[in-house]
């Protein structure tokens, strides 16, 4: 899962939305250095990161990449599970336009920077101002953020070329989204991720 997904669950659950996107960049126990609520965040990213690699459509998901860019799949796979949901909001919550939950987790995240690492708030900076949640529903901007992604790490080179593998699967990636996602949405609603 990327952004857009670990907030949208997030927020379903009730967890910390500046914990859930802060995990990446928080290394072994965070219970020395963050407030609970937002190491409860921390620690319901992780959980999700592992039930969804683990899940049988995400595999069967990474399968359908070429040999040259399997190694990249599960990545580029997180920044398009953030595509259908981006494209899919209204039918995923209907209830609050995709435009206002993004206004909603700004709200909450950004005055809590402060003391985050730089490379986060360089992220946050970069994520809320160029509108990369409603922007995620553009397959141009999808292929725009993995070359963005492959230019900055190099050993990430083949994001690049995953592009293609998305395009030529696009069908039977949305198909498998629907497959698995509702279901994360249920089990956030009920606490149970």
């Amino acid at each position: 899962m990327n952004f857009l997904a670990h907030l949208h669950l997030a927020s379903l659950a009730n967890s910390s939305l500046l914990g859930n996107i802060l995990a990446d960049f928080v290394r072994g126990n965070p219970e020395t250095h963050w407030q609970p609520d937002v190491v409860s965040g921390i620690y319901l990213h992780r959980r999700i990161d592992v039930l969804t690699d683990n899940l049988p459509e995400v595999r069967t998901a990474r399968a359908l990449f070429r040999p040259d860019t399997r190694r990249v799949a599960p990545i580029t796979l997180d920044v398009m599970w953030d595509h259908f949901i981006s494209r899919h909001w209204q039918q995923l919550s209907a209830q609050q336009s995709l435009a206002d939950f993004v206004r909603q987790a700004r709200a909450e995240i950004v005055p809590a920077l402060p003391g985050t690492p730089p490379s986060f708030i360089q992220l946050n900076n970069a994520m809320w101002s160029e509108h990369w949640l409603e922007r995620y529903r553009d397959m141009d901007f999808i292929a725009r953020a993995l070359n963005g992604m492959a230019s900055r790490r190099p050993r990430l080179a083949a994001l690049s070329d995953s592009w293609q593998d998305l395009d030529n699967h696009y069908s039977e990636l949305e198909h498998l989204f629907w497959d698995f996602y509702p279901q994360m949405m249920a089990r956030a609603g009920k606490q149970q991720l």
